[in-house]
């Protein structure tokens, strides 16, 4: 990755084209126009992201101290934090015109993970963390380390090659990946998708054969034993592929250690996280 100075004056380049030439739109709102740009504040939040920086203060603190030249209208944290959340639509315009560069593959491959947002023992009847419709932090199993937590799910769906996120949302913690999946997959059909054995499903195969995809489900442990090694071993690589993809973005990118208080704050630093992942997939800085 480019040195600090450097990844501003890219990331804010990158920001600044795509607002000024209407690929990514911003709504109006009332008022004088800010001293500090929306291009500004996207690009510090997205470095941050980038830079996989879990405090939002203490990043502003050293923006502030070392790259004030850069950003002289830095505005206070508060301040800060509020424009970044009305402004996340953007990033997810973002990604969604830098990964159109990139032809979708053929195959793609969709999970989900656990977002917990506090430790369950702490939970005390209704807690504010709500987001749009019925969506409600709640209890759900996270299978990847056997043991229960308390928050969302973040379900992605990628390009089984080129691992670039293609779609994602915050689901329930206790919910149906395969109507997960049918949410996810309402723009488009693939090919094939590469699945695991959370979406076990005659019924629910058949249906996508149909429309013209093959789901393809990682082999049962009983079913493992008639299968060669050599497929074995390859159906494992490719089926970690998407939790390659799940470790950058939750530990390497920090949305494990999000740090966010209401739905709202999760769903900005989701954007922003997986934003940054896509900018580094397509080798942009």
């Amino acid at each position: 990755m480019l040195a600090t100075g450097d990844l501003f004056v890219e990331v804010y380049v990158l920001i600044d084209d795509a607002l000024q030439s209407g690929a990514v739109r911003i709504p109006a709102r009332p008022g004088p126009a800010p001293a500090c740009t929306d291009a500004e504040v996207l690009t510090i939040a997205l470095v941050r992201h980038l830079l996989g920086r879990a405090s939002e203060s203490a990043f502003l603190a050293e923006v502030r101290r070392d790259w004030r030249h850069f950003f002289p209208a830095l505005p206070a944290q508060s301040e800060f934090n509020r424009r970044v959340r009305w402004l996340w639509g953007a990033w997810e315009a973002l990604r969604a015109q830098l990964a159109a560069r990139v032809p979708r593959d053929a195959w793609q491959q969709i999970d989900t993970t656990a977002v917990p947002v506090k430790h369950p023992s702490r939970v005390r009847g209704p807690d504010g963390w709500d987001g749009p419709g019925d969506l409600h932090a709640g209890f759900g199993r996270d299978a990847a380390h056997a043991e229960w937590f308390y928050g969302f799910r973040l379900a992605l769906q990628t390009d089984l090659d080129s691992r670039l996120v293609r779609g994602w949302g915050l689901v329930p913690a206790a919910v149906d990946e395969r109507a997960v999946a049918d949410a996810l997959l309402q723009a488009h059909c693939p090919a094939g998708m590469l699945l695991d054995r959370g979406f076990v499903g005659a019924r629910w195969a058949t249906e996508h054969a149909h429309r013209g995809t093959r789901v393809v489900l990682t082999p049962s442990r009983a079913a493992r034993r008639h299968v060669p090694a050599a497929l074995r071993r390859s159906v494992a690589v490719l089926r970690n592929r998407i939790e390659t993809t799940i470790g950058e973005i939750t530990e390497h990118l920090g949305l494990a250690r999000h740090r966010a208080k209401t739905f709202w704050g999760l769903l900005t630093r989701t954007a922003g996280t997986i934003l940054a992942h896509t900018i580094l997939r397509l080798a942009l800085v």
